[in-house]
Formats: C-alpha cells, sequence, structure tokens
C-alpha cells in the first residue's frame, strides 16, 4: 500500500519539515501520494533536487490515478486547517505553541482520526481538554542539507547567532536588548540575528532592527537579510559559537535544534518543544520565570478562534548568565561534542518510521 501524504513544502519551517519526511521516502525508493497542501511546492531552498523535484511530480501523478478516501492519510498543517481532509481517516502533525486550547482547536483534534505534536507540553495539554487521540512525534535532523562546516576562528572572540522569524513569542527583541546591554561594543563578543520575517515588509523588517538599536550603533552586531537557500542557511548557523533558544512557546524549536546538530553551543529556554531536545548535557538550559500573554495584535490576537493563551517568560539575569556559562563551554571546546550526538538521535529515518506507523 502507498503511503498518502499531504504537505506544503515552502521556505518555512513546515516545508523544511514536508521535505525531510519526502526526501527520506525518495531515498528509500518508497511508494507514496503525495497532494501537496494549499498547492504549496517550492524547491527553491534545496540544492541538488532535480531527481527529487521528477519524484515528487511522479508523487502527485499517483495521487490523482490511484488516491482513494478509504486510506489513511498524513497531515502536515496549522489546526486551523487540520478540518479539511482528503481521506476519511487523517492523522494530522501540527505545532502548537501556545497553553488554552480554543473550542475550535480541541473541536478540530477531535474530528481527525489521530493528532501528533512534535511537542509534549502540548499533548498534555490537549489530552487534559479530553482529546484521546493526541500522541508525541519527534522531528528529524536534515542531514542533506545541514552539516558542520569548519570557518576560521577568531581565537579571541566568541560569536552569538539569535535565529527565526522576528516575534514576540520568540523573545526576539528582549534577548537582543539584553545581550547588547552586557556585551555590546565589547571586541570579545558579537551576535548574529537572522530574525528577517518574510510575512512582513521589508519597511517592517527596517523598522523593527531600528527599535532593537534604540537609535544606538553597535559595531559588534550584524542583521541578515531572508536567506533563499538552506545553503546559505547552513553556512550562517555555522558561523557561530553559541545559538540563543529563547522563545517562550515553540512546537520544536527548529532552527536552534540544527544549530546544535551541527556542534554549535546553546543557550536554551527550559520549556515547550525545546524540552524535546535540549538537555544540560548540549545545552546551558535557563529556567522559564512565569508566564505572560502571547498577544502581539499580528501572529496571536485576543479572543480569536485559534492561537489563544501564554508563553515563558524568563529572567534578564538568568539569561545573562546562561550566556556565561556557554562562554566557558566556547572556551573548553569550540565543538559541542553531546550537540552532534543529537543529529544520530533524532533522524527523519526514526520519523518516517513512525509516520508508517500510525498510518497502517
Amino acid at each position: 500500500m502507498s503511503l498518502t501524504l499531504n504537505l506544503p513544502i515552502n521556505q518555512v519551517s513546515f516545508g523544511q519539515v514536508s521535505i525531510g519526511i519526502m526526501r527520506e521516502l525518495f531515498n528509500r525508493n518508497a511508494k507514496a501520494l503525495w497532494y501537496p497542501c494549499h498547492n504549496q511546492f517550492d524547491l527553491t531552498s534545496e540544492k541538488d533536487s532535480e531527481a527529487f523535484e521528477r519524484w515528487l511530480k511522479y508523487c502527485v501523478t499517483n495521487f490523482h490515478v490511484k488516491h482513494s478516501r478509504d486510506n489513511k492519510s498524513f497531515k502536515l498543517w496549522h489546526l486551523n486547517g487540520g478540518m479539511e481532509s482528503i481521506t476519511k481517516d487523517q492523522v494530522l502533525l501540527s505545532f502548537y505553541e501556545l497553553d488554552e486550547p480554543t473550542p475550535a482547536e480541541i473541536n478540530v483534534v477531535k474530528n481527525n482520526y489521530k493528532v501528533l505534536f512534535s511537542n509534549q507540553e502540548a499533548v498534555d495539554i490537549f489530552k487534559d481538554k479530553g482529546c484521546d487521540n493526541v500522541g508525541y512525534i519527534p522531528l528529524g535532523f536534515d542531514s542533506t542539507n545541514f552539516n558542520k562546516v569548519n570557518r576560521e576562528v577568531e581565537e579571541d572572540k566568541v560569536i552569538f547567532s539569535v535565529v527565526g522569524k522576528f516575534e514576540k513569542r520568540k523573545h526576539h527583541e528582549k534577548v537582543i536588548k539584553t545581550w547588547l546591554k552586557k556585551y555590546g561594543d565589547d571586541k570579545r563578543y558579537a551576535l548574529h540575528c537572522a530574525v528577517w520575517n518574510p510575512f512582513m515588509s521589508q519597511d517592517q523588517n527596517e523598522s523593527i532592527v531600528q527599535n532593537l538599536l534604540e537609535g544606538k550603533r553597535y559595531f559588534n552586531i550584524v542583521f541578515n537579510g531572508f536567506m533563499q537557500s538552506n545553503e546559505q542557511y547552513n553556512h550562517f548557523l555555522n558561523s557561530s559559537d553559541v545559538v540563543l533558544g529563547m522563545s517562550g512557546g515553540e512546537g520544536w524549536g527548529l532552527p536552534e535544534f540544527q544549530s546544535v546538530c551541527v556542534g554549535k553551543h546553546a543557550v536554551i529556554l527550559n520549556c515547550c518543544g525545546y524540552k524535546s531536545w535540549a538537555t544540560e548535557e548540549n545545552s546551558v538550559l535557563v529556567e522559564p520565570k512565569g508566564k505572560i500573554k502571547a498577544y502581539d495584535g499580528m501572529f496571536f490576537n485576543e479572543k480569536a478562534d485559534w492561537n489563544q493563551g501564554s508563553i515563558h517568560d524568563f529572567n534578564e539575569d538568568d539569561f545573562i548568565d546562561g550566556c556565561e556559562k556557554a562562554i566557558k563551554r566556547v572556551e573548553a571546546s569550540r565543538e559541542n561534542e553531546q550537540g552532534l550526538k543529537l543529529a544520530e538521535e533524532f533522524s527523519y529515518g526514526k520519523m518516517v518510521d513512525q509516520i508508517i506507523k500510525e498510518t497502517e
């Protein structure tokens, strides 16, 4: 029997995970029926994709010829599109980031055959709301696009990085401003930022940078624009020594995870999806302190039918203490050996095995 999939392929996290799943099936020469979720089929971030792209198009053709709604299917999408199904029994993977499931979200979950989350915290939240058809699935490391790259190291400098599209939920503003208060214009340290939000305009992104700098100039901070390819992004991840993952609500934390998998040290807020992979051995963990509402007037709006609730917060001094501990780890060794082991522990091979089992 062919595996039936309804996945988006694009340049953001949903698409990157979908590509990892489909490439694993391609490498196995597996039989698959694939329907691009919301007609999203964009491989511009991939390298060496000609044979892979031909195979994907073949899977789409097969879908239209052989698809049956009687089969189980696997879909990756937001909960607010999770009611749409190409089969009677759908296994849905979604990334849930807050803590107050709405009646609409609960109803979507209950109307799917099964809903998987990459965050055990989310699984427990929905179980508490009476959803007994939820489960946990860990994501995989994309070894095709991401790997350790040797770089010329400035022995007297530690480079930090901040990753992910700019959002209140991810605490980018608090992290960057706090880091600048401590390390701004200190030649021993630098901060590389990849926080460009593709859902915002050029003017909005530039305004965000100006707000973060508060009218000042620092020689040791760099803001990168949107990176079109995974190859570019891989080089960015490899350019630093310490990744800062302080988001208050994550389904997984894919860029931070990838950074640690290629051997970078990390300062990670010990909450939400980060807890799926970040440990005291591979990361400096910062304990959260309380919660704040997630509403930002753009991606999270109060009293909406979706995405309601709070995110974890943190104490600025605790964050700086984490940075200091990470600096000591870099001084002991530039390479995070425990982080490199994550790439072996979490693979798309293991993820696909679970998807096949869930849809049998």
